[in-house]
This record gives structure tokens, sequence and C-alpha cells, in this order.
């Protein structure tokens, strides 16, 4: 039988309300998860066993009564380090913040605690939320459960990690440069970058950092081992209930024309010369444009939203611009000074990165201007295809490699090398714009490993997306748990 850690959160639920097991019970099931898996993954960094069993006891002791917490009543979910949860450290990796403990608890988290979870834990990050690999010197390195000598990604990676393994009913993420997405692919589970503003980032930041909710081109999102609880969770995330919608500020004007998947017209983009993507990516991309075709669906093969060059042009440095403002003085310095050997549009990544970080207000609204040209041609290619399906990264998983900056990193793609961030090219395909993007399981390489892609919809088109995914879970892919945690 399979083990309840690994059923989805709906599955979970279902047994809570059919009391074929307390919330307590549950909840120490998945500890003893933890404290058997954990310690070869680290993918779980903070535990809060106490106020999560008081939590437990409440929901059994609501149960008791009748009474439901909400969705989510008594089931055991972990955030991602770099939410906030009040009286628990939130570090985002930086060795200065080890000590630094929240006040109070980000508005997405508490939303979810609102609708009955019970937050046992937070899972790991790299420094700053800054890589496709989770290390940093307060917590150390995460490793992907299907191949423990590969990243499980980043920086939502100890999320997909303790997903993969059984170690959490749901997980909460954030994504500004595929930070939900490529962990979803590198560990086989699911994962929902909402449209931008849509899911409040309050609390999801560093002390002195108060414009969260204001950051260019980041979101929160779920990840899960189903994408029946993506919808759940982004339900519950997106609700104008419990906070204000998106930004905190507006209910969000949902689009889905509710046609039944088979029905829907779909362009698939297998790869891109801009970023190429490895053989078994290719394949993975072709079996999946196949069972479309075969299941009745328009598919197109060489439509293209955008130009690569262009979105590739305007994505990084204005990603590198969101994220300098935690940079020091010292740091900002020595960024000018690196940013003078490369020419202000320049395309390889490390001259992209420098002149981001130090780009002038003048120059970032040039930027900005051009990403607007980009999300008017999005919105004239989605008036011809419903969803966009593309890769999430050029390979599967990744071995582990600290060394260097990640441009000077290798990787190695049809037998050629390939720096790591060459890959960023497919975060920032939708992300640049603020589109939604929901990352689904699609299969494994020869090695084993697991694929993902990314469907994509237009802006606020998060359910059409989601319920893509719901389809293709049921008819093409369910969860696969990796061997060591089944």
């Amino acid at each position: 039988m399979t083990d309840i850690a690994l059923l989805s959160a709906a599955e979970m639920g279902q047994r809570l309300r059919r009391r074929e097991l307390s919330s307590v019970e549950l909840l120490q099931h998945h500890l003893d998860r933890v404290a058997r898996l954990n310690p070869a993954l680290n993918a779980v960094v903070v535990l809060d066993t106490d106020r999560a069993l008081r939590r437990a006891r409440d929901a059994d002791a609501a149960m008791a009564r009748g009474e439901s917490l909400g969705p989510l009543h008594g089931l055991p979910m972990t955030v991602k380090e770099s939410f906030d949860l009040a009286g628990l450290p939130t570090t985002w990796g930086f060795e200065a913040q080890r000590h630094n403990i929240a006040t109070h608890t980000a508005v997405a988290v508490q939303r979810l605690i609102d609708a009955g979870a019970v937050v046992y834990g937070k899972t790991n990050v790299p420094v700053a939320l800054a890589d496709w690999q989770s290390f940093n010197p307060v917590y150390g390195t995460s490793n992907n459960p299907w191949d423990l000598q590969r990243s499980p990604g980043g920086s939502s990676g100890g999320a997909a990690a303790a997903l993969a393994a059984g170690l959490g009913a749901l997980e909460l993420g954030s994504d500004i440069g595929s930070s939900i997405r490529n962990p979803a692919h590198y560990c086989g589970v699911w994962g929902h970058k909402p449209t931008w503003g849509v899911v409040p980032l309050a609390g999801h930041e560093l002390p002195g950092d108060e414009c969260a909710d204001a950051t260019d081109i980041g979101v929160a999102g779920p990840l899960a081992r189903s994408a029946h609880d993506l919808t759940l969770a982004m339900d519950l995330l997106s609700s104008p209930l419990s906070a204000f919608g998106p930004m905190g500020r507006t209910p969000a004007v949902w689009r889905d024309a509710g046609l039944p998947a088979q029905r829907l017209r779909v362009a698939v983009v297998n790869d891109d010369p801009r970023a190429e993507v490895d053989g078994c990516i290719r394949q993975a991309m072709d079996d999946l444009a196949d069972f479309l075709r075969r299941q009745g669906l328009t598919v197109g093969t060489d439509a293209r939203p955008v130009d690569s060059e262009e979105c590739w042009r305007v994505f990084v440095p204005l990603l590198r611009s969101a994220l300098c403002g935690h940079l020091s003085d010292a740091e900002f310095a020595q960024a000018l000074q690196s940013a003078q050997a490369h020419p202000e549009d320049a395309r390889e990544f490390p001259g992209a990165q420098w002149r981001g970080q130090t780009m002038t207000h003048r120059r970032w609204l040039q930027l900005d201007e051009a990403r607007a040209r980009l999300r008017r041609q999005w919105h004239q290619f989605f008036e011809s295809w419903d969803l966009l399906i593309c890769p999430i990264a050029a390979t599967p998983a990744i071995v582990h490699d600290h060394q260097g900056y990640r441009w000077e990193r290798m990787l190695q793609v049809n037998g050629r090398a390939q720096p790591h961030t060459t890959q960023m090219f497919w975060a920032g395909y939708p992300g640049l714009v603020g589109l939604p993007a929901t990352a689904v399981p699609i299969g494994l390489s020869p090695d084993g490993l697991p694929i993902g892609a990314q469907v994509i919809g237009p802006a606020f088109g998060d359910p059409v997306c989601l319920r893509f995914a719901r389809w293709l879970e049921d008819d093409y892919r369910a969860f696969v748990p990796p061997p060591m945690a089944a």
C-alpha cells in the first residue's frame, strides 16, 4: 500500500475527515519520516514541533466537535525558509541573518494556517535565494531524493525535496528566476508560478525590506504532489477573504474560457537556440505533444510568442535589478567596477548581471518599455493559442557544483558544455512579463531522473493552466515517488 505521506493533500484530508487517523497521528507520521529520511536530504532545516503538535491537537478537538478549521484541516506541511513564521528564524541563507527571528507571519503563510494547515517547519534555500542549488552557510546543502549527489533545485529546493520524499502535504515557495518551477522539475513534483501580484509577498523579506509586495518579477506560489492540490492551495492563497487579493489590494479577475482540455489550442516549444536543451528533454516534450495530438487537441510546434534574443536581452538585467536592493555599499561598489568591463547591452550573463545591478533609472525605463512591447506580443499570441508548453531547464537535476560564480559552472548539454546560467532563459520566458506557469512532471530521463515542463497561460489565466495540469495528471502522468521515499 502507498504510504499515506505520499498521497495528495486532498486524499490525506479525506482520510482525516473519515476519521481513519487523527491530525496528531498524521503529523507524527510525517515527523517520523523526517527523522528517518531528512538526515540524508537536509531538506527540512527548521522544526516547530511543539506548536505543530498543539495545532494538531486543536484540529482533532475541532473534528470531535464536528467542526472544520478549513480546507487544509489538520494537514502537516512546511514552508520555504524565506517566508516569515513568527518565532522562527528567517535567514535566506545569510550567515549574518542566522539569529533573525521573525516577529510576524507572512501573509501567504497565514492564509494557509487560517485554512487549517499545521505548519511544522521550514525548508532549505540558497543564499539570497539566488541559485538552482540549495546550499548556504547556515543550514548546509540539500540533496535530491532521486539522487543524493544531485541538486533538488533552487531556490525552493528544500521544498521540492521534502514534497517528493513525503515530508509534507503541501509547500509554499517563491519564484523570480524559476525558483518554484526548477525544483519541481528536478524533483518530479508540481508547482505553480502565479500571475505576478496575485499572491501577496508581504512577509517574504529580510529586516529593512518593506517592499516585498512590489518586488519586480517575483511571486509566491504552491508546490505539491498533485495538480489538484495546487488548485486547492491557489484558491486559498489568492483569496481576497483573508487579506486583499493581488498585491494585497484588489481581487483577481481570472481568465478561463472553461473549454474541456481536449478543445484547447496548445503551442509546444521543445528547444531554443538561445538556451539549447538536452535530447532527453526534447524527447519528453515531443512525447507529450504526440499524446496531446492523439487526444484531439490542436497542437502547434512552430508558433513562438516573442523573439528569444529580445526576451533574454531584457530579462536578465531586469531580474538582477530587482534583486540589487540587498547589496551592501561595498558589494554595489564592486558590481559597479565589474560592470565597466562589459557593454551596457551585454548579452552574456556576467555582463548582464553586473550591468543590471548597477543600471541607471533611465536604462531601467528603457528596458521596461521593451518589456511592455513583449507583453503585448504575448497578448497577441494568446489570441491564437490557449496555452504554451515549454521546457523548464536544459537538463534533469544537476550534480552538486558550488564552485565560483553560477556562470562559471558548466553542465553537459548534448555533449557540449553550457554555463548553468544559460538555462535561465526558460525562467524568463513567462516570468519577465508576469505570466502564470504551472510546472508538471512529464517523464523520466534514461538515467531515471524526473523531467518536467511548464504550462504557460495568459495573464490571470492561472485557472486554465491549473485545469490543464489536472487533466495531464489524471490522463498522462501522476506522481511517482523516488525510490528512497517509497
